[in-house]
């Protein structure tokens, strides 16, 4: 694949993941923004396009590319995947950054009042993905692996939206935080919570792509079998 800065993000992390890495260090959305050319992603973030164009040529060149590429991977397989990768250790890591922020929020509003809200977001956030992922798990994945994707797009564009949903959800987290930037006054609990926020939201972004610019697409075009 030819990358170009007219190349749609989401297809250069389909075709090359290492390039998510250094969409990741950029803080260029590849996922729910992936149909955007790389140019106006990075016009987004106030970042030049060449230099991005750059990092992940070199990415790439370095020879860093250990993770899979799922764009031709049978659909069974790619949904196996979303869900022991993604699906069951997010529903685990909720949980527990559930008692953090709770627990942080509770001891430590008067130092922070933005803590509340952030305590407001994430119980929004959790409530949501759970009833997204058990949505996806019990209608959308088995109509998918029955082979009845080329009909299923009125749940996946249900599906998408709630992606956009959490994307911005995400991004107020991101920006009550400092992008998850530990004041001073901190306590350990405080810094494990914006730790495990901020690997969430990779993880989410990684998640959503598979999702959004892989198994959705291929999945209305053709069927499992």
């Amino acid at each position: 694949m030819d990358i170009r800065i007219d190349t749609p993000v989401g297809h250069i992390a389909a075709e090359h993941p290492a390039a998510t890495r250094v969409f990741h260090r950029f803080g260029i959305d590849f996922c729910c923004g992936g149909g955007k050319p790389l140019r106006e992603a990075c016009e987004a973030r106030d970042v030049d396009p060449d230099t991005v164009l750059s990092a992940i040529r070199e990415e790439l060149r370095d020879g860093k590319t250990d993770e899979t590429c799922w764009v031709s991977a049978d659909l069974n397989s790619l949904i196996d995947h979303i869900l022991t990768a993604y699906h069951k250790p997010l529903n685990e890591e909720l949980v527990r950054l559930d008692e953090m922020t709770k627990k942080v929020a509770s001891v430590h509003h008067e130092k922070d009042e933005r803590l509340t809200e952030l305590r407001s977001l994430f119980v929004g956030l959790k409530a949501e993905l759970g009833a997204h992922m058990m949505k996806e798990e019990q209608i959308l994945f088995p109509m998918i692996r029955q082979g009845q994707g080329e009909s299923a797009g009125g749940p996946i564009s249900v599906m998408e939206h709630e992606h956009d949903s959490a994307g911005e959800a995400l991004r107020k987290i991101r920006a009550l935080t400092d992008e998850f930037q530990a004041p001073e006054e901190a306590c350990n609990t405080w810094r494990a919570m914006l730790h495990g926020l901020e690997a969430m939201e990779r993880e989410l972004h990684l998640h959503i792509h598979l999702e959004n610019n892989i198994l959705f697409p291929r999945a209305l075009e053709h069927a499992t079998a």
